[in-house]
């Protein structure tokens, strides 16, 4: 099976502060054809967290290690290497994902997907810099 791989999220970035958690992209073929890519991600230990249209998430038992999985060309995928090159290349913008990040860490969530949802705007407005840096 022909798959593509590419480290995303904060961790992804050098200098940037981020949770102890790594993030992982892979591109398969099929995304339904879960037999090519799941069993052998559960048999090694992964767990399935979220299964939605276009989209799996499989974690290690310590939350430690996230494996987004996407069928290629998916425009997701293109969306996070957009935002993670970006944050590479641009230190304002590194520094201002990062602010927001410990502005909203230092309140209480009781879902982390509402911290997630709080971080869009900024998320938002930096990709659209990067596309700007692109000529997109």
């Amino acid at each position: 099976m022909d798959v593509e791989i590419e480290h995303i999220g904060s961790t992804s970035v050098p200098g940037l502060a981020a949770k102890p958690i790594i993030d992982i992209v892979v591109t398969v073929e099929d995304i339904t054809a879960e037999e090519d890519f799941l069993d052998a991600l559960l048999a090694a230990g992964y767990e399935l967290r979220v299964r939605e249209p276009g989209h799996r998430l499989v974690r290690t038992p310590a939350h430690d290690v996230h494996v987004h999985l996407f069928e290629r060309g998916d425009p997701a995928v293109d969306e996070y290497l957009l935002f993670r090159d970006h944050l590479r290349s641009d230190a304002d913008d590194r520094a201002l994902y990062e602010s927001t990040k410990k502005a909203l860490l230092s309140k209480r969530w009781d879902d982390m997907n509402d911290y997630a949802a709080a971080k869009t705007d900024v998320i938002l407005t930096i990709k659209a810099r990067a596309r700007e840096a692109r000529g997109q």
